[in-house]
Parts: structure tokens; C-alpha cells; sequence
């Protein structure tokens, strides 16, 4: 009952009306009813924004009952993963887990799991420039719900990732702060719970356009103090329409040509939205994206800012800044 009426008081704030591309703050953003959304297999979905959440299913996610999978890919395995568990020593130990290496964990977004394209795409850019512990999340018994069930589960599954790494932390004696969190969509405000749960203390947590259907004015949507430094990259961010967030939610946070509409996605939000993670594993291999600092809103939406120069995306584990930056792309990868 908790759950609908909270639901029900989310969806209340919405209108139907257009808003500027970028904010400030956290504004009233507002979305429309029915939200087209396409998957991977192509596959035309429909987000229902006034659909009723599955209750029990989310009454089931507790702390005893963790739905996700962890899935670790070396060097030494980066096709074939092992499978690790939480509360099971052994199949950490017994593992490719190399303490010494950072970890990566990648998060997919809605109706997605561990073999959508993102998590390859993530994994291989850090295997071409390092060695890494690279944890593909699979959270996919929510994630393949509708979208007021998953969007209303994320908090419980992230914080699950929370306790798994801090298990994980127990077994290997890493720190938090050798920890990379990236997640994208619906897995950005995931990861998000994730680095809460864990006071903040992961090394850094990468945003890739973080969804904004029923999570515009959510108390659960990441945040900066998730993690020692929160980088957000918003593709497909402001309109009633869109999939993302378009404003900041991060200690620095990169609008690349604006933060909607990227280049060589003609029809369809979709193609904007997943350009985040295209875009973050392109970084990652060649780091070679360069955000400029904007003073104001309307910099960003005219591609005048003039401030200083920031790296966007890359695998750097320690980063630091703070402000709004916006990089200009190409269409075609590596971008």
C-alpha cells in the first residue's frame, strides 16, 4: 500500500507541458502519460507512467532474498564469466578476483541483462587499457517488469550491490575506494543505492544518462555524496518525451551537444539515450572527450562555454571537479 501511494504522489507532479533542455535545480519535470521505449531486439515497449506497480513482487525484495547476479570477467576470462555469490567465500576465493587489480561493476538499465550490449561494449574498453576485476551486474528478474515495478525496486536491488561489495571487501581485503561504479538509466540511480549503502566511500560512480521517468523528484535517484566523486553524462535529458535526466546530479556533469538530441539520432529517444553508454566505453579506450565549464544554462544550449577543460567519461579510478561542462561529439563511434 506504501508503495502505490507513493507512486501515486510521484505521478501527481507531472503535467504534460515542455520545459527547457537543462536545470538549474531539481524542477518539476514534467512527462506524459505513455513514453515509447525501444529495446535491443528492436522490440517497441510502452512505458505506462500511470500502470500500477507490482506490489508483492516488490514486497519480495528483501534483504534475505538478493535477485541479482554477479558476474566477474579477468583478463584471464574477459568472454567467459564466473559467477559469484554473496555469502559464498569460495566462489570469490576460487575466482579470477585479482585483489590488486581496481573493480569495475556495470549496471544495465530496463529490460535489459548481463548480455545486452552495454556490459561488452564497458567491459572490453577497460580490458584494452588495463587489468581490471569487471563485475557485470544482472538484475534482471526486476528489470524485465514494467517500469513502475523496476523503477520502484531499484532502491532494494541497489542496495543488495552495496552489501554484496562490502562482503566482497571482507573476503579480499580491497578498499572501497579501488571501486568504479557505472551504471546506466534505471542502473545509474542503482548504483546510486549502491554507493549509499556504503557510505559514500566507493571510489567514483559513473552516471550514464540516469533515467528520469519517476525519478525527477525521487529521493532514491543518485546523487553526489553516493560516491567520493559522481560523474553524470546526460544524452537524453529535459523533455516530457525523453528517457533521461537533464539536469545535474553529480559533483561534475557532462552535456555532450547539449544533453538531447545527439548527432545521427533522427527518430527516436532511444538512440540519444543509449548513446550515454556508447559513448562512456568509447572514453574509456581513447580518453580523448573534452568537456568545457559552463557558467549557465544557456551556454550549454548554445555551445558557448568558454570555462575550464575536463576530461568526460574515461576509466580514471580518481577523479576530481565539480560544475557543468559540455563536450561536443561526432555521430559514428569512437565519436
Amino acid at each position: 500500500m506504501k508503495l502505490s501511494l507513493f507512486f501515486v504522489a510521484a505521478l501527481a507532479v507531472f503535467s504534460v507541458s515542455a520545459v527547457p533542455l537543462v536545470y538549474d535545480d531539481e524542477p518539476e519535470v514534467p512527462y506524459e502519460r505513455y513514453i515509447e521505449f525501444i529495446d535491443e531486439n528492436g522490440v517497441k515497449n510502452t512505458i505506462d507512467l500511470e500502470e500500477e506497480p507490482d506490489v508483492e513482487f516488490l514486497n519480495s525484495i528483501t534483504r534475505d532474498n538478493d535477485i541479482n547476479g554477479y558476474f566477474l570477467f579477468t583478463r584471464s576470462n574477459p568472454d567467459n564469466p564466473q559467477q559469484l555469490f554473496k555469502d559464498d567465500a569460495e566462489s570469490i576465493k576460487n575466482s579470477n578476483f585479482n585483489s590488486k587489480d581496481n573493480t569495475v561493476v556495470i549496471a544495465h538499465g530496463w529490460l535489459s541483462n548481463q548480455e545486452s550490449g552495454l556490459n561488452p561494449a564497458i567491459r572490453d574498453a577497460f580490458f584494452n587499457v588495463g587489468s581490471y576485476n569487471v563485475i557485470v551486474l544482472d538484475w534482471r528478474p526486476l528489470a524485465m517488469r514494467n517500469y513502475i515495478t523496476s523503477a520502484g525496486g531499484v532502491p532494494e536491488v541497489g542496495r543488495n550491490l552495496g552489501r554484496f561489495l562490502a562482503f566482497l571487501s571482507s573476503v579480499t581485503g580491497i578498499g572501497l575506494d579501488t571501486v568504479h561504479l557505472v551504471g546506466f538509466s534505471l542502473g545509474a540511480h542503482l548504483v546510486g543505492n549502491a554507493g549509499r549503502e556504503l557510505g559514500g566511500k566507493v571510489a567514483r560512480i559513473t552516471a550514464l544518462d540516469p533515467a528520469g521517468p519517476l525519478f525527477n523528484l525521487n529521493s532514491n535517484k543518485v546523487r553526489s555524496d553516493d560516491a567520493i566523486y559522481v560523474e553524470g553524462i546526460h544524452t537524453d535529458g529535459g523533455l516530457s518525451i525523453s528517457l533521461g535526466i537533464g539536469y545535474s546530479i553529480g559533483d561534475v556533469d557532462f552535456f555532450p551537444n547539449g544533453g538531447n538530441n545527439q548527432p545521427g539520432c533522427f527518430t527516436t529517444s532511444i538512440c540519444s539515450h543509449n548513446r550515454a553508454w556508447r559513448v562512456f566505453a568509447a572514453t574509456v579506450s581513447y580518453n580523448h572527450l573534452e568537456g568545457r565549464s559552463c557558467s549557465n544554462i544557456l551556454q550549454i544550449n548554445l555551445n558557448t562555454c568558454r570555462g575550464d577543460r575536463l576530461r568526460m567519461g574515461n576509466g580514471e579510478l580518481y577523479k576530481s571537479g565539480s560544475g557543468r561542462y559540455r563536450a561536443n561529439t561526432r555521430r559514428r563511434y569512437p565519436y
